[in-house]
This record gives structure tokens, C-alpha cells and sequence, in this order.
């Protein structure tokens, strides 16, 4: 057996040549480049190589290029800030919320973007493509539409152009249509795609549902929200609202609020801070009205009640009786509204939606075994 003297001695050994094969393969790559690397005297002499001429743009990408040109100083870059209370000290802190998008209205500094971007927030930032900073106030939102109004004081500097406005009710699948926005805190962004579906309908966090959206494939991520959706002469057709992804990122499924209802919402916002929706008078209830439809096998907006002096009470509309053992004697039920067959209470919403205050609609009801059209004046809806 090996003394200790001797097992060290071996030991030493083993870790110097360890060490060695270490290094040898650590210098193996220098070795290989050496043998392949040129001596000076046979390299060659190299310069940049020729460009090729590219020749002008295809025409749709000069007519893009133009688009984007004309529209991004009419898009805003909207940050928002929230104040939180320290549990401890009891103080008040301003601190970053979010970000998205917006666009010039009007020449007196009103700014539109979505509801969900300002939402909560104590303070929004604005900033232009001139790179200035200016502080919003708020002056009114519709949650129901998604859709909120901001004014900036530009009244002494030169005003970014308002956003040309379009339609949507004329829209068409296949049409192609331009997203501008700040994806990420990425100003200025432009992507394409083209509509993809009309009439969508989605829900919303606190349980509302947004009707007659656009559905698109054009690129949108968080901090698209707010932005323009444009057609492809420049025209303001909807607002870039929302995506349907899985991970957060686009996913070639994004909606937009459709022009028409932004035109129709955003004025009331200015000229009064609120949205006065359109209605019959009436109450009815989503939940309980599918219950009531499928029981009774049949389609349509059961009416629970009718408020006394309002548009449905001048137009004879009866709601729903209840007994006194607690059964429910249904009254009218809405099936249609100018014509056009109604199945759900969004649907109605959606659709009274369309109309002003004072307009007259023909509301078809099943009343009994009888359908019957009646006129109704739009009164102010809650």
C-alpha cells in the first residue's frame, strides 16, 4: 500500500496534467485559426460593392407612405398617472398608469381616445410630434362606448390638423384600412391590415358589451388603444379600442369603435361632459329576459316595465304583471324596431343607439297571440 507521501506525490501529478490538457484545448481554436488565416501578402483589396438603382415605389406603398405623412401630427401620445397613498406615512404619491393613444378632433384642443386609457387615472399627459409635453383635462366619457375626451391648451401655437372624417356604415370586409399609434411607448407606429368582420360584439371588464365593432387584422397592442383606425384615403373610421390575444400581443384580432358612433357620442361629450342615450321608457334585464325567452320558446325583448309618463307609456307599450303567488303574466314582448327582427336586450341597446333623442321608431311587439307596430318618440335614456 501506498505510504501518504507517495499518494500526494501521485496527487500533484494528476492535477498538474489536469491543468495542462486544459490549456491545450483552450489553445486548440487559436491553433486552427492560424493555420487558416492568409498571410498579409496574398490578401486581395475589397471595397464596398455597387449599389443597385432601386427604381421608384410600387404605387400603394408611395400612396401609404403619403397617408402616414399626412395623419401622424393628428396623433397624440397619451400617459397617465394615478395618486396612491403610502399605508404607512399616509402620503399622497403620483405614479405612472398607463399609456395609449389619441387623436386631434377639433381646433380647440380636444383630444379622443378610449374610456379604458383614462380610466382611474388623476392626471394625462399629452404629447404631440412636435415632441411637447401638454397636461389634459378631462372633459367627459361614455364607459358604455368606450370612448373619452380630452382637451390640451393649443390656443397659441400652431394646431395639428383635425383627423378627416369618414363613415362606417358604408364599410366593407376586405377594404383596407390603417392603424397609427404608440404600441408599447413606441411613438408613431403605422400598421396595415384591412377589415376583417362588421357588427362585432364584445364584453367589457365591469360586464358592459361594446356593439357594431370592426374587427381587423391590422397590428394593435397595448398602447395602440385610442388610436385612429383610417381608411385608405386618410378618413377617421373608428377608434382602436381592444385585441383578442392569449398573450397580450397582437394576434391579427383587433376591434375598433366604428366612426359613426364616435361622431354621434363625442359631441355630446363636449357640449355636455355626458351621453345621453336614446330610450323607450322601459325596463328590461339581459339575464332575466333570456330566462323569460327561453321558458316561453320564443325571441325577442320581454318588457318588464313601463315607466309611467314616458315614450313607451304614450305609445300604449304594456310591461309585465306579476301575481301574488309570484308568477310573471308577460305583457309585450319587442321583436322588432323598424322592421329589422330584435333577440336580445344588447341588441335593442345597440340599435336605439343609432337614433337621436325626438327621432320616432316603429317598435313591433307580440302582444298575446298578436304582433302589433306601434310609433314611439326617443325620450332620454339613462
Amino acid at each position: 500500500m501506498p505510504s501518504d507521501s507517495q499518494f500526494l506525490s501521485r496527487l500533484v501529478w494528476f492535477i498538474l496534467m489536469v491543468a495542462v490538457l486544459v490549456l491545450l484545448f483552450r489553445s486548440v481554436p487559436d491553433v486552427i485559426d492560424l493555420l487558416y488565416q492568409q498571410p498579409n501578402d496574398s490578401r486581395e483589396n475589397a471595397a464596398p460593392r455597387i449599389i443597385e438603382p432601386r427604381g421608384n415605389l410600387a404605387e400603394d406603398e408611395e400612396s401609404t407612405i403619403a397617408l402616414f405623412e399626412q395623419s401622424r401630427d393628428s396623433v397624440a401620445f397619451i400617459t397617465t398617472r394615478q395618486r396612491v397613498m403610502d399605508v404607512w406615512t399616509r402620503n399622497i404619491f403620483s405614479v405612472p398608469s398607463g399609456t395609449g393613444s389619441g387623436f386631434i378632433w377639433d381646433d380647440s384642443g380636444h383630444i379622443v381616445t378610449n374610456y379604458h386609457v383614462v380610466k382611474g387615472a388623476s392626471e394625462a399627459i399629452v404629447r404631440l410630434t412636435d415632441k411637447r409635453d401638454y397636461k389634459a383635462a378631462l372633459v367627459g366619457s361614455s364607459p358604455a362606448h368606450d370612448i373619452a375626451v380630452l382637451k390640451i391648451g393649443i390656443r397659441f401655437i400652431k394646431r395639428p390638423a383635425p383627423v378627416p372624417l369618414g363613415t362606417s356604415h358604408d364599410l366593407q370586409v376586405g377594404q383596407k384600412v390603417f392603424a397609427i399609434g404608440n404600441p408599447f411607448g413606441l411613438d408613431w407606429t403605422l400598421t396595415t391590415g384591412i377589415v376583417s368582420a362588421l357588427d362585432r360584439s364584445l364584453p367589457t371588464e365591469d360586464g358592459r358589451s361594446i356593439e357594431n365593432l370592426i374587427q381587423t387584422d391590422a397590428a394593435i397592442n397595448p398602447g395602440n388603444s385610442g388610436g385612429p383606425l383610417l381608411d385608405s384615403a386618410g378618413r377617421l373610421i373608428g377608434i382602436n379600442t381592444m385585441i383578442y390575444s392569449p398573450t397580450g400581443a397582437s394576434a391579427g384580432i383587433g376591434f375598433a369603435v366604428p366612426v359613426d358612433t364616435v361622431n354621434r357620442v363625442v359631441p355630446q361629450l363636449i357640449s355636455q361632459g355626458k351621453y345621453i342615450r336614446p330610450g323607450l321608457g322601459i325596463t328590461v334585464d339581459g339575464k332575466l329576459n333570456d330566462r323569460l325567452t327561453g321558458i316561453m320558446d320564443i325571441t325577442g325583448v320581454v318588457i318588464l316595465n313601463v315607466s309611467p309618463g314616458s315614450a313607451a307609456a304614450t305609445a300604449g307599450l304594456k310591461g309585465a304583471k306579476m301575481s301574488r303567488d309570484g308568477s310573471i303574466t308577460p305583457g309585450d314582448i319587442i321583436v322588432a324596431l323598424d322592421d329589422k327582427p330584435i333577440d336580445s336586450v344588447e341588441e335593442l341597446l345597440a340599435r336605439l343607439d343609432k337614433y337621436n333623442v325626438g327621432d320616432t321608431v316603429q317598435v313591433t311587439v307580440m302582444r298575446k297571440d298578436n304582433e302589433i307596430t306601434v310609433p314611439v318618440t326617443l325620450q332620454a335614456g339613462v
